[in-house]
């Protein structure tokens, strides 16, 4: 399993925005294999992490039309700057629920 960590400047965000990021998500989940996916944003930083069974199904969301489109818009308008890692869970472990 692989982990993508997006951190962002926030710029702005507007209703394009919202709309933007539920359609991104939700075509991560439901047709590229991403297993989850979560986001925070605390003042202007924003912090995502998703989780995605291989490298592949990775780099298929990245090229992905409307995916380049989004990048596109966070580079013009949402974002003054952002960064992207990519890493193998090489472990995991939980105490309880799942459900944090």
């Amino acid at each position: 399993m692989y982990v993508v960590i997006f951190r962002a400047k926030v710029k702005k965000f507007d209703d394009e925005y919202s709309r933007t990021a539920a359609r991104m998500r939700e075509l991560a989940l439901t047709e590229f294999g991403c297993i989850e996916f979560c986001a925070v944003t605390e003042g202007q930083d924003e912090m995502a992490l998703s989780y995605w069974p291989s490298e592949e199904s990775i780099k298929a969301w990245k090229s992905h039309p409307e995916h380049l489109d989004a990048q596109r818009l966070g580079r013009e308008r949402w974002y003054d700057s952002y960064s992207v890692q990519i890493a193998e869970v090489s472990r995991e472990y939980s105490v309880g629920n799942k459900g944090y």
